[in-house]
């Protein structure tokens, strides 16, 4: 039976001749096979439909870019570069702002980058980010000093222990 929904056709025994007229053992035979079909059919769609819903559940909506956006550009694949600046936990997960100069694709786009980093220019949507700039009016404001017995300290002068 499995060989039927394999290959599509009927097996060779090879020492069956060819009969002429219609059997009640070979209509058996081929209605069994198409009920095997059928039940694969629905076997197999049913698991499809599920391996799609656990793989959409990790995609989301993809985010429109036009030419001239800015956008930030993670460093996951650019630590080899970005080693000689800091520790690796210390390196920003984004660096940027950068032009979109091109789109090639709905998932694909070209960047403007300095010549300072030495990656190919065309990128994946999933490795960049929107650009939200600081908004109009927000003002950064510098931490109040600690007070210590009625004076403030600014800065540290030295490290007197360490644990």
């Amino acid at each position: 039976m499995p060989f039927k929904v394999n290959y599509r056709q009927d097996p060779r025994m090879g020492f069956e001749g060819r009969k002429k007229g219609k059997y009640k053992g070979a209509e058996k035979f081929v209605t069994k096979m198409k009920e095997i079909q059928e039940e694969a059919k629905a076997a197999l769609g049913k698991a499809q439909e599920e391996m799609k819903k656990y793989a959409d559940r990790k995609r989301a909506e993809v985010d429109e870019y036009k030419v001239g956006d800015l956008v930030i550009l993670s460093t996951k694949d650019l630590k080899y570069q970005m080693v000689g600046r800091r520790m690796e936990k210390l390196i920003e997960r984004f660096v940027g702002p950068y032009r979109i100069k091109k789109i090639v694709s709905s998932n694909v786009v070209e960047l403007e980058l300095p010549s300072t980093v030495k990656i190919y220019l065309v990128v994946n949507v999933s490795r960049i980010r929107r650009y939200i700039g600081q908004v109009e009016g927000q003002r950064k404001e510098q931490p109040a000093p600690v007070v210590i017995k009625e004076e403030e300290e600014w800065k540290v002068e030295r490290i007197l222990n360490k644990q």
